[in-house]
């Protein structure tokens, strides 16, 4: 009996192997990490996975000296430049590339340097996301200053069409040829299944962390852009409203008697961390508002210029970021509004106090 079981197992074992497949090479080919000095660094980098770009906030030394960082990448992949290998900007564009552990696959990364130049912005430079097709402001140099929520309304599945998006650029424009026109839009089939029923327009100058959108959108946004120099003295720019029809509650159901209206501030808060959209209006670190009242429809663009009210001193050699947000919809972050409203914003301004 024992020889007839000893037969019967070495029947099976050449079975059990031809089961038994190699583990299939990792395909993947992301960087998941770009970690720098912090001593290099006006604020955090951010990896953008949407567009395959780097953004890089240096100080003046390190943009002049180079860097040298440390990155993670997707296991069993390689990178070039390597890892640890120091990279300086005198030379043009830098790309890194990534080889999945397959070979079968590659994905490129370009470095970008962000600087915030002189805070005036026109919107008359646009860029269109290659795989989405949305839309996004850039500044004269190629800078990207401006983010919105357009990377994450293109999850839930709107068409690959930049007017489908809620912010797009329009050329009904106060100065130049184009302005910035944020739409609040329906939702999709997909978000309303998240309970999301309608999209408001937004711009704000940051970034949006894609990776984090559908489990934490409110944190998804992270606003500001680092002040190197001056102080916030006031906030200008022109803007035209108008509400859309019928205003809803988050279920989508409509509430009479009220009308939608649009956002417009801007924050000077301490420290590199982007504040994000659970806490711009409430944090602790934040210094200085400067918040347009009137949200109500104008016709025609309408001039705004508000000082900023400081609520506490800037201490010496403190990091200091600025953020702009814009909504057409301020109740947008809680998917609250009119379907059909549309703010237009152009040549917005930070205006900085004299220095003696």
């Amino acid at each position: 009996m024992k020889l007839k079981k000893l037969s019967i197992l070495a029947c099976f074992i050449p079975l059990l192997h031809a089961c038994i497949k190699d583990t299939p090479l990792n395909p993947e080919a992301d960087i998941t990490s770009f970690t720098i000095d912090s001593a290099d660094a006006t604020s955090e980098v951010f990896i953008d996975q949407a567009n395959s770009r780097i953004l890089l906030y240096l100080t003046n030394d390190a943009y002049e000296a180079g860097i040298t960082p440390e990155i993670t990448i997707t296991e069993g992949a390689t990178i070039s430049p390597a890892s640890g290998q120091k990279i300086d900007f005198s030379s043009g564009a830098i790309t890194y590339v990534v080889t999945s552990q397959s070979k079968a696959y590659q994905k490129s990364y370009t470095i970008e340097v962000v600087s915030t130049g002189d805070w005036k912005f026109d919107f008359e430079d646009w860029a269109e996301n290659e795989r989405d097709k949305y839309q996004y402001p850039v500044e004269e140099d190629g800078s990207i200053l401006w983010s919105s929520g357009n990377p994450g309304t293109a999850l839930a599945g709107l068409p690959k069409r930049n007017d489908a998006y809620p912010l797009r650029a329009t050329t009904d424009a106060k100065f130049g040829s184009q302005a910035a026109e944020l739409l609040t839009i329906k939702g999709t089939a997909l978000s309303s299944l998240l309970g999301i029923k309608l999209f408001a327009g937004s711009l704000f100058l940051g970034v949006f962390d894609s990776q984090n959108a559908l489990i934490e959108p409110l944190k998804a946004t992270k606003f500001g852009q680092p002040l190197t120099k001056g102080r916030p003295a006031s906030f200008s720019g022109y803007y035209k409203y108008t509400p859309g029809a019928v205003y809803q509650d988050k279920q989508g159901n409509a509430i009479p008697g009220k009308t939608d209206e649009c956002s417009i501030y801007a924050i000077l808060y301490t420290g590199s961390e982007r504040l994000d959209a659970t806490n711009i209006k409430t944090s602790d670190r934040i210094i200085a508002r400067a918040i347009v009242a009137d949200g109500t429809a104008k016709e025609a663009y309408t001039r705004f210029e508000i000082p900023f009210v400081y609520e506490k001193a800037i201490q010496p050699n403190e990091s200091l970021m600025v953020a702009i947000v814009a909504s057409s919809s301020k109740d947008g972050d809680a998917y609250i509004g009119a379907i059909g409203s549309r703010l237009v914003v152009d040549s917005l301004q930070i205006n900085m106090k004299e220095t003696k």
